[in-house]
């Protein structure tokens, strides 16, 4: 993978990592889901009437936009609010790289090397030591739906390496307009009206500050830039990167929410580094189209 791509991939690591502080802050101001769907809509609207759909397949479209969108944030904002620290949501999701690796497999056919499966148990092991550090503040429900969120990513990655080398921005913006019309459902049936009605009418300019970092650069940026990545590089490549988003999930946590990080969960950060040094670096060249 070209160091500028590397860079990119980095960039996206860092603004998730963020957004998991985000994510909590907005679900304690608003409902969660009706925070998911006003999330997305923002980053459909008003993108989808200035950007060309993808040359894509309809289906593959909106199946993004329901695993990335509904399913991932749905179950995500409910496990936050209920109860997960946003250090341990970043760390917990990220067993997606391997749902990502195992779907891969069965729906493409892609086959990890053997340093990718080892670079990938090392990351596991770190993220294991971190979650066992931390597990004891954590009910099994939210722990539950985050692994729920970990799955629903993890299709996402792959119908986006199925989607090839299409407009990323498209892919992504387009993928959210599918989105807010069913969280918005969700959000009635779950939340009531009621409880909707009265979050939309003591809606804040700081709310509105949380749900457009959530849309811009945390949806529309970050996932322009994935979609680019995963159009250009095999998907066990370019997923283990999100490896890294505990790390600045838990240092985000630590500045902005005062959540603690201890001695044990950094050893377990220098296991994740470890690991995705492996699963990156330790492969054939030829395992990497050229980029265009």
């Amino acid at each position: 993978m070209p160091i500028r791509h590397v860079l990119l991939a980095l960039l996206v690591v860092a603004i998730w990592g963020f957004n998991f502080v985000v994510i909590k802050l907005s679900v304690e101001a608003l409902p969660p889901i009706l925070a998911a769907a006003l999330r997305f809509a923002a980053a459909a609207f008003p993108a989808v009437l200035f950007v060309r759909p993808p040359k894509a397949p309809f289906w593959l479209v909106v199946g993004y936009g329901l695993a990335f969108g509904f399913a991932l944030y749905g179950f995500l904002n409910l496990s936050i609010a209920w109860g997960m620290s946003a250090g341990l949501s970043s760390l917990v999701l990220q067993t997606q790289a391997f749902f990502t690796m195992a779907l891969a497999f069965v729906m493409l056919g892609e086959r990890p090397t053997r340093f990718q499966v080892i670079g990938a148990l090392v990351a596991f092991a770190g993220i294991g030591v971190i979650a066992v550090e931390r597990m004891a503040a954590t009910a099994l429900l939210p722990l539950g739906m985050t692994l729920l969120a970990a799955l629903s990513w993890g299709l996402a990655n792959v119908l986006t390496k199925k989607a090839g080398r299409v407009n990323a921005l498209a892919f992504t913006v387009w993928g959210a307009l599918v989105v807010p019309l069913p969280l918005l459902g969700l959000s009635l049936f779950i939340e009531g009206p009621e409880v909707i009605w009265a979050a939309l009418s003591e809606f804040s300019w700081s709310d509105a500050g949380l749900i457009a970092f959530l849309a811009y650069p945390a949806t529309l940026l970050g996932g322009a830039i994935w979609s680019w990545l995963l159009g250009r590089h095999p998907t066990t490549v370019v997923a283990p990167f999100t490896l890294l988003v505990p790390i600045t999930g838990l240092l985000s946590g630590y500045l902005v929410l005062g959540e603690v990080i201890t001695p044990i969960e950094i050893g377990g950060a220098l296991l994740v580094i470890a690991g995705l040094v492996v699963t990156v670096l330790r492969r054939p060249p030829q395992a990497i189209p050229p980029a265009a």
